[in-house]
């Protein structure tokens, strides 16, 4: 398929989304939010390079997991490799939940050809979006870091043009 640049994966987790889930660290990331969860994903130029059949193989050996999650840094930096990786699952029945610290509209906005930000929205089951902002902080939010940030059903969303919230 491809190469990633990643700061490393979980190939079990339950608090990344639903279910058990492989996770992808993706490595850099332009945000830097304060506080956020993880910092040593900022460096464009750390972590390691994985091919993402590697990724794909990992995740069909393990009959426990549920879907993907592609975290960071921020996912969308490698959008084009990250969208081909999650088609692949998706037809193999897999939900793909992608975290970034852009907005869907602002992510849409700006898609072209070339970052490939539309491909990986439209292979993805949901989008938590938003930078983590600390003043906004929520230790019980589900799945996510700050009351900014939205769970969309890209799917729907892109359907209907309009944001659609989902429950996960």
């Amino acid at each position: 398929m491809g190469k990633l640049r990643i700061a490393g994966v979980v190939k079990e987790s339950i608090v990344d989304g639903p279910g058990i889930r492989y996770v992808v660290f993706t490595q850099g990331c332009p945000h830097k939010c304060i506080g956020c969860h993880n910092p040593q994903t900022h460096d464009f130029n750390s972590g390691y390079v994985i091919d993402t059949d590697k990724i794909y193989d990992e995740v069909l050996e393990n009959p426990l997991i549920k879907g993907i999650t592609l975290s960071g840094g921020e996912p969308f930096a490698q959008a084009k490799e990250l969208a081909i990786l999650a088609s692949n699952l998706r037809q193999k029945n897999y939900d793909v939940i992608v975290y970034t610290g852009y907005t869907f509209e602002s992510l849409v906005e700006n898609s072209n050809e070339s970052n490939g930000y539309l491909d990986l929205i439209e292979n993805s089951d949901a989008l938590i979006d938003g930078k983590f902002e600390i003043d906004k902080m929520n230790k019980f939010l589900k799945f996510r870091g700050s009351e900014n940030q939205r769970v969309i059903d890209c799917v729907s969303s892109l359907n209907s043009g309009e944001i659609v919230i989902k429950e996960l």
